[in-house]
């Protein structure tokens, strides 16, 4: 960001998690920072901001937007970080519970970015920056209509990298592997995964192993500091993975690698035999 004042930031989802290292982390360094999360106290949390904004709600999204500009008089970037995660078979994900994931993962994104880039438009440039995973570049067993969502957001970023280019707007995708946060607590299972014996045994298999995977992962220092690189870049790439080499050496072995053996090398990874 060439602008010389005070970078406005807003990070969404920042009460916990990535997307509060990534709050912080900017504010520390220079960045004017509002995290929004659902129902805070209004007020600010250290050198952060913080604004009520349910991403999930146009209105919402529009008064919080009205109000971080109204108080700063600028935004320069936003950080989409705002989701959850849904996990369970396919066949047992009901509609409601596959349509309130993608409600929050994909068009919660899709609405921030709608109300902030006519204000980036008319600053003449901007970052927006779209927190996807790596499961949205594969898709991960028990854990589709995440993957689904986050495959959404991948090319909805892409399509609109391209037509906002010539407003001097950049948009970014930063895919994280596994990083300690309230994500996994937050977590919601499927309520038919209790019901169908088809898929318990490798569901069950399959949710040890990731468990496990999160208990050894990194704090998520690395994510905000990949954030801070990206908005000092005027011209960044589309894609950037972040997290620990066994987990980011899937996208280029997707790529590289014959579909079958591929297949197997993840079933084996993800204790599904």
């Amino acid at each position: 960001m060439s602008d010389t004042r005070q970078p406005v930031v807003l990070v969404t989802g920042a009460s916990s998690g990535i997307g509060k290292a990534c709050a912080e982390h900017l504010a520390a360094r220079g960045f004017r920072v509002f995290g929004s999360q659902r129902r805070p106290a209004e007020g600010s949390h250290g050198a952060v901001a913080m604004i009520a904004m349910d991403v999930d709600d146009d209105a919402s999204v529009t008064r919080g937007i009205a109000d971080l500009v109204e108080r700063a008089g600028r935004l320069d970037a936003v950080v989409n970080n705002a989701g959850h995660a849904l996990t369970g078979a396919v066949e047992d994900t009901a509609i409601d519970e596959a349509r309130a994931q993608l409600e929050t993962n994909f068009f919660g994104v899709l609405r921030v970015c709608r109300a902030v880039l006519p204000i980036m438009r008319a600053q003449g440039g901007g970052h927006i920056i779209n927190i996807s995973s790596l499961a949205g570049v594969l898709g991960l067993p028990f854990s589709g209509l995440y993957s689904a969502s986050k495959f959404a957001l991948e090319g909805m970023s892409e399509s609109l990298r391209h037509e906002v280019r010539p407003f001097a707007i950049r948009v970014v995708l930063i895919e994280p592997g596994d990083f300690q946060s309230r994500l996994p607590l937050s977590r919601r299972t499927v309520a038919a995964a209790a019901l169908n014996p088809a898929y318990q045994a490798a569901f069950a298999a399959s949710k040890a192993q990731q468990d496990r995977d999160e208990a050894g992962a990194p704090t998520p220092e690395p994510v905000a500091a990949l954030v801070e690189r990206v908005l000092r870049d005027p011209s960044p790439a589309l894609r950037y993975s972040v997290g620990m080499l066994g987990q980011r050496i899937v996208v280029p072995l997707k790529r590289l690698l014959p579909q079958r053996l591929f297949e197997w090398a993840l079933r084996q990874a993800l204790n599904l035999g």
